[in-house]
């Protein structure tokens, strides 16, 4: 059967892109009206300190309409941690909307101040009197355990919020004690700003006679937030909040989380009753918004002599930063969970620890744990291959799981269903020219610089969000109208959903309308989070166009004097099959005495057990000596999806977590001076973030192999670029520093100055 046009498989052109170079997007503070005051947040210079303040000058000022402190929401409820341990609860502390008398990280919360104009907003700012005294500060997550070290919470000894096992130590320890040889690694996994190109931002209306809110945002979700908000914090009935998500310039998971403005603009509206917008500057982001990964650890592999991996032990510390974010504890202990990777270990340990530190809240950043379990175990194989003298990918087809072990119960419980890891890294080292790798490292000598390759196969879980519902309607013109919870934030939800109606329908995709983001419209919905739109929503899309269109061959079956049976639908039509006599979906709409319940259909999927997208991403790197400086000369990337719905976006979606994942093993990194914990990348400045130069052309193919656990066949796709990256790049770095100085170590980010450090430390070893 031909593909149909526009349906699953086909590069359809996003169709939301015409709107947006235009400049027709219509984003979270567009939707301000001119009249709306203005609100700007006080925050703690300070990473610790103990304050009292004073706004009865700021008060005065014109046009200072409201300024909100800790006693003002003290009837509120804290922003609420969603994650706890089933077998070992622990209790976190409480994240206040306003701090009280005492501060724990800069950009710490201290008053909401709203007046007519933003200039009126920021001079009632700088006129609040703050008398801090500063307190020592725990910087950094593996200070912050050590013997004495100054304490974030007084409730949470040593700063750990909780200690525990995953595996069987004893068994581990056991394996060691036999092993052959023994790799080792210790590595740091840095902390990321996330950096999306529109800033969070706000704008609430308040309905006195209804006693009702509107809260626009820019978020990955709107039920969840309004839910969070009134519930936990507002405690008022949900019904009483309309949360509306328009245009998302980037989300990457730090905006699926509620935050403290969202309940304070909603406060300050009901109070003033007027409407008032907020929007973040990007110095607001820095230390207001819930920063990514910062990981210390340990990662051991038992070996044998013929390079099999007998058990692997690894001791992981991650930063929670001051308060506990939405989902913040989860993101190391789920991440743990895929350790193993794609790799037949059955004996396994690792110890996570959770730890407070006087710095901005940690939650998840594209891929939330499975990046930084990717990084470890890509990182600890490379090791172990130069413990045994083996090349990288030897050793990684030697420990493979089979594609005739499926399903595979990993040592965590995790159970892959599909997939072939040899045939991804055979034919991405075929696309690198990997054989003929040592002639141009040799031209590259001769020419003063030193070539290196890498690679990391990787392994992740995902769309494991929830149910998901959709809604499909027939249009009164004939078009279809898909109602859903999910949130895009830029993945191209418009034209992926699109192509599944086609896939049955044939209707091109301008006839199909996506309304997203309205609690009040939608009745339910999860968000976008997790790499679960398609794996979830998708399925729920594609089930209830299947069950409209039954409905509609039923009423076609009455119009034409046929049966069902009989019928086909394509291009907007429902016809006799073999014959011309049709129905358009128009006049289906439009059939007197039409039961209005027949013209929609709901339908929802819960991909409880989650995909398993896997691949492999080589990469090859030139290093000047001289410098330090690193240039990629090549990448390549094959991937298991599953299923492609669409390759032009599946590209886009792999190309741009690639990006980030460059990003992040070269040059991103939130520093805390460890000292007195101020935020020293706090702009942009001092903090770096990849340009197109920074990359190269990447080379993307799929190898594909359907998922049996979800009907679309389909793996979650939009994370998948910044979990193989970051372990391909510096192992890439790591093998041609080790050939040419045996420097077998770097952490990220490898920015020049650690290159070139590096390579000066080993010269200076030399001459001793």
């Amino acid at each position: 059967m031909a593909p149909i046009k526009f349906g699953v498989g086909q590069s359809v052109l996003r169709k939301e892109d015409d709107a947006l170079i235009r400049g027709k997007g219509r984003y979270t503070d567009d939707h301000a009206p001119q009249a709306a005051a203005h609100a700007l947040m006080l925050r703690s210079p300070h990473a610790h300190a103990k304050f009292s303040l004073d706004a009865t000058a700021a008060r005065s000022l014109p046009g200072v309409l409201a300024i909100l402190t800790a006693v003002d929401v003290k009837h509120l409820g804290g922003l609420p941690c969603l994650f706890n341990l089933p077998d070992n609860p622990f209790t976190g502390p409480e994240y206040p909307i306003l701090a009280s008398d005492e501060v724990r990280h800069v950009g710490d919360a201290v008053a909401f101040v709203v007046a007519q104009t933003l200039p009126q907003a920021r001079d009632a700012l700088e006129a609040i009197a703050v008398e801090w005294t500063p307190l020592p500060a725990a910087v950094g997550a593996a200070n912050a355990v050590k013997p004495g070290a100054p304490q974030v919470w007084p409730d949470h000894a040593g700063n750990v919020l909780f200690d525990v096992p995953i595996g069987d130590k004893k068994a581990v320890d056991a394996v060691f004690a036999k092993a052959h040889a023994v790799a080792e690694i210790r590595i740091v996994n840095p902390r990321i700003i996330t950096n999306y190109m529109e800033t969070r931002a706000a704008v609430c209306e308040y309905d006195a006679k209804r006693d009702h809110l509107t809260l626009t945002i820019g978020s990955q979700g709107s039920h969840r937030l309004r839910d969070i908000l009134c519930q936990n914090v507002l405690k008022i009935p949900v019904e009483n909040m309309r949360v509306i998500c328009p245009d998302v310039g980037g989300g990457f998971g730090t905006k699926l989380f509620p935050y403290r403005e969202y309940a304070l603009i909603a406060v300050a509206a009901k109070k003033l009753r007027r409407t008032i917008r907020w929007t973040a500057d990007r110095a607001d982001h820095f230390v207001g918004d819930a920063q990514g990964r910062d990981n210390v650890t340990t990662a051991r592999m038992a070996l044998a002599e013929d390079g099999k991996f007998l058990a692997m032990d690894v001791d992981l510390i991650g930063d929670m930063g001051a308060y506990l974010s939405t989902f913040g504890p989860y993101i190391p202990h789920g991440g743990a969970g895929m350790l193993p990777g794609l790799y037949d270990i059955q004996t396994f340990h690792c110890r996570v620890r959770t730890v407070f530190t006087n710095t901005v809240p940690v939650d998840a950043y594209r891929g939330a744990g499975r990046p930084e379990a990717a990084y470890v175990v890509e990182r600890l194989v490379d090791a172990a291959a130069r413990k045994l003298g083996m090349m990288p990918d030897a050793i990684r087809r030697k420990n493979f799981i089979a594609p005739r072990a499926m399903p595979y119960k990993t040592a965590t419980g995790k159970v892959y269903d599909s997939g072939d890891f040899a045939a991804h890294l055979k034919r991405a080292m075929e696309i690198g020219n990997w054989k003929e790798f040592p002639k141009r490292a040799k031209a590259a000598k001769k020419l003063g610089v030193v070539r290196g390759i890498g690679l990391a196969s990787y392994v992740e879980v995902c769309g494991t969000m929830g149910e998901e519902t959709a809604n499909v309607a027939l249009d009164p013109n004939g078009d279809v109208t898909i109602l859903i919870g999910t949130q895009s934030s830029g993945q191209g939800h418009q034209t992926a959903y699109a192509q599944l109606i086609a896939e049955q329908f044939g209707l091109a995709p301008e006839r199909v309308h996506i309304l997203q983001g309205d609690t009040d419209k939608i009745a339910t919905g999860l968000g976008t989070g997790g790499s679960a739109s398609i794996p979830s929503g998708g399925v729920s899309v594609q089930r209830a166009t299947r069950k409209l269109g039954a409905s509609l061959k039923e009423i076609a079956a009455d119009a034409l004097e046929t049966s069902a049976a009989d019928l086909e639908i394509s291009d907007g039509t429902v016809r006799i099959a073999g014959t011309d006599r049709a129905i358009s979906f128009a006049d289906l709409a439009k059939r007197p005495g039409v039961d209005p319940a027949k013209l929609n259909a709901s339908e929802k999927f819960s991909s409880a057990d989650g995909t398993f997208p896997n691949g492999t991403h080589l990469v090859e790197v030139e290093i000047d000596p001289a410098t330090g400086k690193i240039a990629i000369v090549n990448y390549v990337i094959v991937d298991d999806f599953g299923v492609t719905l669409n390759p032009l976006l599946l590209a886009g979606q792999v190309h741009g977590g690639t990006m980030q994942g460059i990003g992040q093993a070269l040059m991103e990194r939130a520093y805390y001076d460890p000292e007195d914990g101020q935020l020293v990348t706090g702009t942009f400045m001092d903090y770096a973030v990849p340009r197109a130069a920074d990359g190269t052309p990447i080379t993307f193919e799929t190898h594909n192999v359907p998922c049996k656990t979800n009907p679309l066949g389909v793996k979650g796709a939009g994370e998948a670029g910044a979990i193989g990256s970051c372990p391909a790049v510096v192992n890439a770095i790591i093998d041609g520093l080790y050939r040419e100085y045996r420097i077998d170590h770097i952490d990220m980010p490898a920015t020049p100055e650690r290159v070139w450090m590096a390579i000066r430390e080993h010269e200076r070893q030399h001459r001793l």
